[in-house]
């Protein structure tokens, strides 16, 4: 009996060509957006609205949601949203509702942007963190079905990252001149129905069947159905919050030498018990139920390939992109502390960083596929140090100073010059080591289980940076913003340490007899 191909009907709606490149570009310009509203924008408005610099590392933990979204990745791949799947499929209608999820939440920001209830933008937050995240599960699996081979992968993959460095764009410099010349709460507005733009188009397209009889009913039905579901989840989301508060409350989130301790047991917790499980796993036969299963299969595979030296690479894993994210962090509320207004922020997060930006990820690709991976990882590691030192040094310049020349009627004075210096040179180096990350963790991957496997590497990649993040303002407070670059950039250095551990570690060739190439265990 032939096998049934899960993914062709979707190709069948969406052939190759420049609608596919467009329609992606444009969710991964959809995606972006989000992320930089509850991220780095959103650390910069609490800081504009003068909120404890301690309170707004904990604002990083918000940011731990994407982290998790394997979580929930298994029930999307297994059920249908109820009404925009009957017509459009299961991932354009989860993508459907995760658009609407991300657009009521961004809309929840704008009107709660004076910060005045620092409960309610937490809410509002976690939200959108949430629906981003769900997007990107889907947009991935959809990706995934639509180009089953290296070759389609590629461009989509391509065109996909690009819209989501032009968001970043948007969303930063965008963002934040909005709010210069108007306020947050229209900065907000406006960020929400751009991010908006794609469900018009998928609901304009064609039936997974290929007709378009029964639109309107199932846009109906999954607007009623979309609506349920995401007051459900915001009031699911408000109780859990409140509940952590209050347990995080009784525990001393007041007291920052307390929070450092479970900060350090959640982040060390998945390596100690993946060190007491892996001995048994590594002894699982390939039928077992564990390996064969579509939630948990893909997970255990990583410890079985891998056997005991999946401890040191996945805390490799944890530690490499640290600097990158406590940079992203504090870097704003440092601009704000020093005196650069909205407006130079907003051209640093702009043209500078894009420019940038797309140039170390492009030279830091280059690399990984010219260099040895252990040398393309020193060399990143080394590129991210940078890019927070660079960071102590602006901690000690200011702006201000002789107006050196005028770029579109903005005027830009020495000060200002030290700020778009350090903002390319931290953006080229992340930018450079992103590139790099991305392809060692593709290479770990076993290509059984592509999507799953990634998600969980690219999530714990940020366990641990996210975790301490939120304690971004704890360190500040205790050591200063040069101090705190200075930290972030040397733990960029100190990882580099495992390298000897890992970049030799090789997987367990399959042992299922059913698998192409498989061997005996």
């Amino acid at each position: 009996m032939a096998s049934i191909d899960p993914g062709a009907a979707e190709r069948a709606v969406l052939r190759p060509g420049f609608g596919r490149l467009a329609l992606y570009a444009l969710l991964g310009f959809s995606a972006g957006l989000p992320f930089y509203m509850f991220n780095t924008v959103l650390f910069l408005r609490l800081a504009r609205h003068n909120v404890d610099i301690v309170t707004i590392g904990y604002f990083a933990w918000v940011s731990l949601l994407p982290t998790f979204k394997f979580a929930w990745a298994p029930l999307l791949d297994k059920y249908d949203m109820p009404g925009f799947g009957r017509f459009w499929g299961r991932r354009r209608g989860w993508i459907m509702v995760s658009q609407l999820g991300i657009f009521l939440s961004t809309i929840g920001m704008a009107f709660t942007a004076s910060d005045k209830s620092l409960p309610l933008t937490a809410l509002f937050a976690v939200l959108l963190a949430f629906w981003t995240s769900t997007l990107e599960i889907a947009a991935d699996g959809w990706r995934v079905e639509l180009a089953p081979t290296a070759e389609e992968q590629g461009p989509l993959v391509a065109v996909n990252q690009w819209g989501y460095r032009i968001s970043m764009v948007v969303a930063g410099g965008g963002a934040i001149y909005v709010a210069a010349v108007s306020d947050w709460t229209f900065a907000y507005l406006a960020i929400g129905m751009l991010a908006f733009l794609p469900f018009p188009l998928l609901a304009a397209m064609r039936s997974e069947s290929g007709g378009n009889e029964g639109r309107i009913a199932a846009l109906l039905a999954g607007l009623l159905t979309s609506a349920a579901a995401i007051a459900g989840i915001t009031a699911g989301t408000a109780v859990v919050g409140w509940a952590l508060l209050s347990a995080i409350g009784s525990v001393g989130i007041d007291n920052p030498d307390v929070m450092k301790y479970w900060v350090a047991g959640v982040g060390l917790l998945p390596f100690l018990v993946l060190g007491a499980a892996v001995p048994w796993l590594r002894r699982l036969p390939w039928h077992a139920p564990l390996r064969r299963s579509l939630a948990v299969g893909p997970y255990v595979d990583v410890a079985w390939r891998y056997g005991l030296v999946v401890i040191p690479i996945l805390l490799f894993i944890s530690i490499y992109r640290t600097g990158d994210v406590m940079a992203n962090t504090l870097s704003h509320p440092m601009f704000n502390a020093l005196g650069y207004g909205l407006k130079q922020i907003s051209a640093a997060d702009g043209v500078v960083a894009l420019v940038s930006g797309l140039l170390g990820v492009t030279l830091g690709g280059l690399l990984a596929a010219r260099v040895s991976m252990g040398w393309s990882l020193v060399i990143g590691g080394v590129m991210s140090a940078l890019s927070n030192w660079i960071f102590a040094w602006l901690a000690h310049q200011a702006p201000g100073g002789p107006v050196l020349f005028s770029v579109f009627g903005l005027s830009v004075t020495a000060g200002d010059l030290d700020l778009y210096l350090a903002m390319a040179v931290d953006q080229f180096g992340h930018g450079f080591e992103g590139a790099v990350f991305v392809v060692y963790l593709s290479l770990l991957v076993n290509p059984r289980y592509p999507a799953a496997q990634y998600a969980l590497f690219s999530g714990l990649a940020f366990l641990i940076p996210r975790l301490l993040a939120g304690l971004s303002g704890v360190f500040q407070k205790a050591i200063g913003y040069d101090g705190f670059f200075i930290m972030a950039g040397t733990m960029s250095i100190a990882v580099l340490v495992l390298l000897p551990l890992i970049v030799r570690a090789k997987p367990r060739p399959d042992d299922d007899p059913n698998a192409t190439g498989a061997v005996a265990a």
